[in-house]
């Protein structure tokens, strides 16, 4: 399709300038600035088990879809390739991207523990009681375990427990049988292409309650932890949180420019995304939109499909750098003095246990007692100093690894020869409204 046909559809599809208070990031934004004030002005309030239902609620519809839209978008993906070979040529190019980013996500963790040293003086004193339950976890998972995982006991109890690798190990084979049958296998294609489609509109429509779903989350979040949480160990999180900055627009930053577009205009085309991620503390509440946001960016569905599933478990940028900042931090504040083959072991190890964190909250707390029980078994209680303040790492890390799983598939899309540069500028330019049911539904 030409350059100019393409704008020419553009252009019939733009819609007119909504009013700001129907814009969906402002109301997020707007639920969230409420939710902060109810939750530290009504403590007891935003306690309530209702309140935490509303985010919960949110978060259980979106999980909801999960599991259909992954397996419709790699199915057809897959289904539609001429030539089989380019599965597997997609696939080693996103798990060689992943582990190159992955690899310097640790390092940058490592760095600014190091030179900023964000535990050195702390003062206060671990109970190990409270994070036994998390080294028991941490201890039961082995990597035999998550290999054997990925395989499930049935394809119907992958689809009930919504396991993203479960699904996307069937996906996977029930979309090589499709492109097998050829011809034969046409009915079933378009039959997958049209749900697909109509499960993004289900996605779109659930959106429009993520605002109450951000409310009850963060209102809870501030009501059961307090302000105080922030303040105790406010030099870890503002430690953290400029470490995922750099690292989004300095090594992101850089490995966008190559590929040729802005990391600020991407993230300006996700923002939606972003704040529901803020909200809820959940990258996966943000996957299926984020799927079908970046097929409209110009990425290959057969792309898409393969590398943001797949990096959900295997590109947590977030939860890497997470996990080398907070062992330095655990282990200045208990004043053990971590040798050179140490941090190098925390870096090898984390590669490792990090891909067994999903975008789940809490996810990124048992691999991280995992990650410490190799470097030094006497720094596992020390994970209880961090303990109160883990949820609001928790936004960050999941932030930073749904940013990193959208430039990816961006990123080996352009690698692959199958980036559609128009609809690439036409999208990060904002000319389509993303958050239009009709346009889920009906954009090819």
């Amino acid at each position: 399709m030409t350059s100019v046909a393409v704008r020419d559809r553009l252009e019939v599809a733009r819609p007119r300038k909504k009013p700001w208070y129907k814009v969906l990031y402002i109301q997020v934004l707007i639920a969230i600035f409420f939710g902060i004030l109810v939750g530290w002005l009504l403590p007891d309030l935003a306690k309530n088990d209702w309140v935490k239902a509303l985010g919960d609620g949110f978060i259980k519809l979106i999980r909801m879809v999960i599991a259909p839209i992954i397996f419709c978008t790699v199915v057809s993906g897959i289904a539609h390739i001429q030539d089989a070979k380019k599965v597997g040529r997609v696939g080693i190019k996103a798990l060689v991207y992943f582990e190159i980013v992955s690899t310097f996500a640790l390092i940058i963790g490592l760095l600014v523990g190091n030179i900023v040293k964000p535990g050195a003086g702390f003062s206060g004193t671990p109970d190990p009681a409270a994070v036994a339950g998390y080294a028991k976890q941490a201890a039961e998972q082995k990597p035999v375990d998550f290999i054997l995982h990925i395989i499930p006991d049935s394809v119907v109890g992958a689809f009930a427990q919504g396991d993203i690798l479960q699904v996307l190990l069937f996906a996977i084979l029930f979309g090589f049988a499709l492109l097998v049958l050829g011809d034969r296998g046409a009915t079933v294609r378009s039959f997958i292409d049209d749900v697909a489609h109509a499960m993004f509109g289900v996605i779109a429509i659930i959106m429009k309650a993520a605002p109450i779903g951000a409310f009850g989350a963060m209102a809870y979040t501030i009501g059961r932890y307090g302000p105080s949480a922030l303040g105790n160990l406010f030099g870890l999180i503002a430690t953290f949180y400029a470490t995922a900055a750099l690292f989004i627009f300095g090594v992101l930053g850089v490995i966008a420019r190559i590929a040729g577009f802005s990391i600020f205009k991407f993230i300006g085309y996700i923002k939606d995304e972003l704040l529901i991620v803020l909200g809820t503390s959940s990258s996966e509440s943000a996957l299926p939109q984020l799927m079908e946001k970046l097929e409209r960016l110009g990425c290959s569905k057969s792309v898409v499909g393969l590398v943001v599933p797949t990096g959900y478990s295997f590109n947590l940028d977030g939860t890497n750098i997470y996990m080398t900042l907070a062992t330095l931090f655990i282990a200045q504040a208990l004043g053990y003095d971590l040798t050179l083959s140490q941090q190098l072991t925390i870096l090898l190890v984390a590669l490792l246990t990090s891909k067994g964190a999903s975008g789940v909250t809490g996810a990124g707390f048992i691999t991280l007692a995992a990650t410490l029980a190799v470097v030094n078994p006497a720094l596992v209680p020390g994970m209880a100093v961090i303990l109160g303040i883990d949820k609001f790492m928790s936004e960050v890390r999941a932030l930073t690894n749904i940013t990193g799983n959208g430039v990816a598939a961006v990123v080996v899309s352009w690698w692959e020869g199958e980036l559609d540069r128009d609809k690439l500028n036409a999208g990060l330019n904002r000319e389509v409204d993303t958050s239009d049911v009709k346009t889920a539904v009906a954009t090819d």
